[in-house]
């Protein structure tokens, strides 16, 4: 029998569900269940698994015939220890709480997650893979902040980085669709998405990303902020009376793209600019202006690229982002051939003119396969 794995992402209001065959990477059937804890919705992630099961048999695949030798967790925070992908157990359960102040939006849904997938599926082992894994090791000047050593380390303050397994994923692709061995390459990667970072990437190791301590630092997002000045909260704390946790939540629900521009879809804020919203054209330069700053910093950390590749939802399908992103850069070897960049083909694909010295790549990113080749890894 062909095994596969079942790969959960739990949300606080949603549980994304894929079963894929990890040696095919063929995907068997993949869904959603939304609106957790809503009214119309489910009530909790117990009804929210239920449903998950139910909607597989509906499709004609039964537990019992998937070959099921896995169950895949996605964990956004590993901490400073945890960065391989690792079996469950009631110890694990502990020190992920422990980290749940670290991603206090992603860690506790996932533990939630995790403890109704092990009473619902008790026979199966499951794996914590974590989204920090993959930047566990950048080098010390790219992950240490400039505050007080001795708090930094009592409190484990560091730049962990997130979307690992995407930036991971996305740039053994991007050799593999260039026909180049990954240690030979310099890379940068874009995870464009409601969640965006960039990463930096030389032999197949990231030297820098985006994202720190939390998955807020960085590019603007979809409503998230990205890089502030950390006085921004003491001032908001002093003078406008906002609580940490007030400001915290603004910072993270009510910002990036949506706090500017009130629209969260991309598609809908370029309709709103092509109607000649202003609100929204300022949310789209603020998104393209940080943009723009990281890929020209990470241009310096790498001194050369071989590759740029976009992925994830706005950077696989949002043409006018790709080119924004990067027009004006032909000096460095960077130029969009526009018919490609334009062209509604959704597979792995170059979009840069022949003579560049600069690839620029769109590859789909697929977490969900990366997780079970991680689950299939661990059970060898």
């Amino acid at each position: 029998m062909t095994r596969s794995v079942l790969v959960l992402n739990s949300g606080s209001s949603s549980v994304k569900y894929a079963v894929v065959e990890p040696d095919s990477g063929e995907l068997v059937a993949d869904g959603i269940v939304e609106r957790i804890g809503d009214s119309g919705g489910v009530a909790d992630h117990a009804a929210a698994m239920q449903v998950v099961f139910e909607s597989l048999a509906s499709d004609g695949h039964r537990l019992e015939d998937l070959g099921l030798v896995a169950v895949g967790h996605r964990v956004v925070h590993g901490g400073p220890d945890l960065y391989r992908p690792t079996v469950v157990d009631d110890a694990l359960i502990e020190r992920l709480e422990a980290l749940a102040p670290l991603a206090p939006l992603h860690n506790p849904p996932a533990i939630e997650g995790i403890e109704v997938a092990r009473k619902a599926l008790p026979d199966l082992p499951h794996v914590a893979v974590f989204d920090t894994a993959f930047f566990h090791d950048l080098p010390p000047a790219a992950a240490t902040y400039a505050i007080d050593a001795e708090v930094a380390d009592t409190w484990h303050i560091r730049r962990y980085g997130f979307h690992g397994t995407s930036h991971q994923y996305v740039s053994e692709q991007a050799a593999g669709f260039l026909g180049a061995p990954l240690e030979s390459l310099r890379q940068i990667v874009l995870h464009l998405g409601n969640g965006a970072s960039a990463s930096a990437i030389v032999g197949g190791r990231p030297v820098e990303t985006s994202m720190g301590l939390t998955p807020m630092e960085g590019l603007v997002m979809g409503t998230r902020s990205g890089d502030v000045d950390p006085g921004l909260i003491f001032y908001l704390w002093r003078e406008a009376g906002m609580s940490v946790e007030d400001v915290e939540s603004m910072l993270n629900r009510r910002s990036g793209v949506r706090g500017l521009g009130g629209e969260i879809d991309f598609r809908e804020l370029h309709r709103r600019i092509e109607s000649g919203d202003g609100a929204a054209q300022l949310a789209y330069d603020v998104y393209i202006h940080r943009l723009r700053k990281y890929i020209g910093a990470y241009l310096a950390v790498l001194g050369t690229t071989d590759v740029i590749t976009f992925t994830a939802g706005v950077g696989e399908n949002d043409a006018a982002v790709r080119r924004d992103a990067l027009s004006g850069l032909e000096a460095f070897g960077i130029e969009l051939d526009n018919q490609l960049n334009g062209s509604p083909n959704r597979n792995a694909r170059r979009v840069s003119t022949d003579g560049a010295a600069t690839t620029v790549l769109v590859v789909p990113t697929n977490e969900e396969l990366a997780i079970a080749r991680a689950c299939a890894g661990v059970l060898r």
